[in-house]
């Protein structure tokens, strides 16, 4: 058994308003697939979507993952700055200093994404969303090469990353301390490839907590992975 990831989703009080700009901003297309909340295609070669799921929370707080936005020449990094802001995005400040190389901006909700200067080896082919960048221990990152069969592509210092064979976005967690989760944040969406509830009780071996042993409205089982960030497991 294992799980693909089907959706990276935001908590969105307005989901078609943030799924509009994230389209805008990257130029992805709506997808019609049978999704609580609206989706667009990533077009990335890790195979996701970009969910946004209704959600009624507020952020309180830095979320803990975050995306890197890959650019291929400076004029292209400022191109993407000048959409993003267009679309509703503005500058916000997470300690990066004034002179950081790359840009920091949150979406009209508040989600913080980086867009990365050209140059950067380690995200050299992972597409435009170059790096999920998440706030996390070495042992959740372990836990999610084996969630999702991915193998890790960086294990050093605590800090640890991992890309789906097939290649397209890399998953980085930066090692403690860990951020508060800010409980607004983004999430994994799972699509078993078999049986869900086998599923489940795989995730659960390798050191995932249930959160409530009910099934949700769309049947997706919902479970936090061991630093505590939730994630769900759709039906297969």
């Amino acid at each position: 058994m294992s799980s693909r990831l089907f959706a990276i989703s935001f908590d969105a009080q307005q989901p078609e308003r943030l799924a509009r700009f994230w389209a805008g901003v990257l130029g992805l297309e709506r997808t019609d697939d049978a999704y609580d909340g609206v989706a667009l295609l990533s077009g990335n070669d890790a195979g996701y979507r970009l969910g946004f799921r209704p959600s009624p929370a507020r952020k309180a707080g830095q979320n803990r993952l975050h995306f890197d936005l890959t650019s291929s020449s400076p004029e292209d990094q400022q191109e993407t700055v000048a959409r993003a802001l267009d679309l509703g995005a503005r500058h916000t400040d997470v300690g990066q200093g004034p002179d950081a190389s790359h840009v920091v901006l949150a979406d009209p909700e508040g989600n913080e994404f980086c867009v990365i200067e050209p140059g950067n080896d380690f995200l050299a082919g992972c597409g435009r969303i170059g790096a999920l960048a998440c706030d996390g221990s070495q042992a959740v990152g372990c836990f999610w090469g084996k969630a999702l069969g991915w193998p890790l592509v960086w294990d050093q210092d605590e800090e640890t990353a991992i890309q789906s064979p097939d290649g397209g976005t890399k998953i980085t967690w930066g090692g403690p301390p860990l951020m508060p989760d800010p409980g607004k944040d983004l999430h994994f969406d799972l699509a078993p490839d078999g049986d869900q509830q086998a599923e489940v009780e795989r995730l659960l071996s390798l050191g995932a907590k249930r959160v409530d042993s009910a099934h949700g409205g769309d049947g997706a089982v919902l479970l936090t992975d061991p630093d505590g960030n939730e994630f769900r497991v759709l039906t297969g």
